[in-house]
């Protein structure tokens, strides 16, 4: 089947998914849940393939740690679809209900987007959370995954394809997959027939995306996210957060690259250091100064690491440490530890980010921890939908008129009026 002939049955499929109770969809997703827990060894094997190449081939290790499922992740994969399966379905909720005039009614109603695109790299649990949340959401999508978790991939859309279609034959062309570049560049044409491309991945593979498609784009191209320990930060607590925020999972988008530390409290640097013993530290001169590490230069202030690597530096004032944040930053995830509220405050309001916490680890930027069940990825743009993207953001607006004969011409001249009266 080509590109396109897969592109129409995803069509096809959306039309049926978008009308698709509730209850049908929710049943669907839990039945999805057990074949994953009953195929775990199947998908294991598969992986097993996967993560073999990946050796051979010399995959970066940040990657491989991607790649890798045991039998935890695989029980918390299903664990994750029950858990879209249990959340409200935004689809057919009303945002809006007014009266124009007597008898004559607008609605505004949260409707699928359609046919999405995602493409993603490495994470194989990535396929099941996109499929689990469009599918709950009343979208067809079209999943491409890296060509490092191919097996994974195939062995995984199999059980859920067949899943859905052991069901409700209908709605099996709702899920859909492709495996090479050259179906990713037919993708990329097909702006009239896909409402939605989702990249997950580097930031070449996002540039890419979006400089060569027509289609709506919606992702992050990095994860350049930062702590900021304040002058009156808890010392136990800025140790305790900036070793989360880096070494808890360092080859993820939320994890910390640069550690920013007020002049006033650069005596805690070298407690940070000691408490992360694996971590390679580039800092300031000030930094290197308090606690001995190695300089950094202008470019680990931009940079995605990926790894347990930290940009360290000294500033003068929560403004510096704001300033510098804007300017260096992805606008993804950004953390302050402070005792103070007000001063927390100005830097929730003044950071420019999808994701901004006070006194937590930036780990927590996350779909799933965030209650939205699961995220098809996180977007750092500011149209549509901002931060983790769960069920809402998967859904658009349609507004609907409820009339009994009006026609504008009598508003126009005046011979009726508006009352624009928002209604329960």
């Amino acid at each position: 089947m080509s590109v396109s002939e897969q592109v129409a049955s995803a069509r096809r499929g959306a039309r049926a998914l978008s009308v698709t109770p509730t209850a049908d969809k929710d049943r669907i997703l839990r039945a999805i849940a057990d074949v994953i827990v009953a195929n775990a060894d199947e998908i294991l094997a598969a992986n097993a393939v996967d993560v073999g190449e990946a050796e051979r081939s010399g995959l970066v290790a940040a990657l491989r740690k991607r790649l890798i499922l045991t039998e935890q992740k695989v029980a918390s994969i299903a664990e994750s679809v029950r858990s879209v399966a249990d959340l409200d379905d935004p689809v057919g909720r009303t945002e809006l209900r007014r009266e124009l005039d007597n008898g004559l009614t607008l609605t505004q109603v949260r409707v699928p987007i359609g046919v999405i695109g995602v493409i993603f790299e490495s994470r194989p649990d990535a396929l099941v959370q996109i499929a689990s949340l469009a599918f709950k959401s009343g979208n067809a999508v079209i999943l491409k995954g890296g060509k490092e978790a191919v097996e994974t991939n195939r062995c995984l859309y199999t059980l859920l394809r067949d899943a859905i279609a052991a069901d409700s034959p209908q709605l099996g062309d709702s899920l859909q997959l492709v495996e090479t570049r050259e179906e990713i560049r037919a993708l990329l044409d097909l702006d009239r027939d896909i409402d939605l491309m989702i990249p997950r991945g580097s930031n070449e593979l996002v540039r890419y995306i979006q400089d060569n498609t027509r289609i709506p784009v919606l992702g992050h191209a990095d994860g350049i996210c930062h702590v900021y320990v304040h002058a009156d930060a808890d010392a136990d607590m800025a140790v305790a957060l900036t070793r989360d925020a880096k070494t808890q999972y360092p080859a993820v988008c939320n994890a910390v690259e640069t550690l920013l530390v007020h002049a006033d409290r650069a005596d805690l640097l070298p407690r940070i250091v000691a408490a992360m013993p694996d971590v390679e530290f580039r800092g300031c001169p000030r930094s290197t100064a308090a606690a001995g590490i190695a300089a950094a230069d202008d470019s680990d202030w931009s940079t995605e690491y990926n790894d347990l690597v930290l940009a360290v530096r000294v500033v003068d004032s929560l403004d510096d440490a704001v300033a510098h944040i804007n300017r260096y930053g992805s606008h993804h995830t950004d953390a302050i530890v402070t005792a103070s509220a007000t001063d927390a405050e100005r830097f929730l309001t003044r950071v420019d980010s999808s994701s901004v916490l006070w006194n937590a680890s930036t780990r927590f930027a996350d779909g799933f921890r965030y209650g939205l069940g699961a995220e098809v990825g996180i977007s750092t743009g500011k149209i549509h939908a901002r931060g983790p993207v769960g069920l809402d953001g998967l859904t658009t607006t349609q507004y609907r008129v409820t009339g009994s004969g009006q026609i504008v011409a009598d508003y126009a001249d005046g011979r009726k009026h508006f009352t624009h009266r928002d209604m329960q």
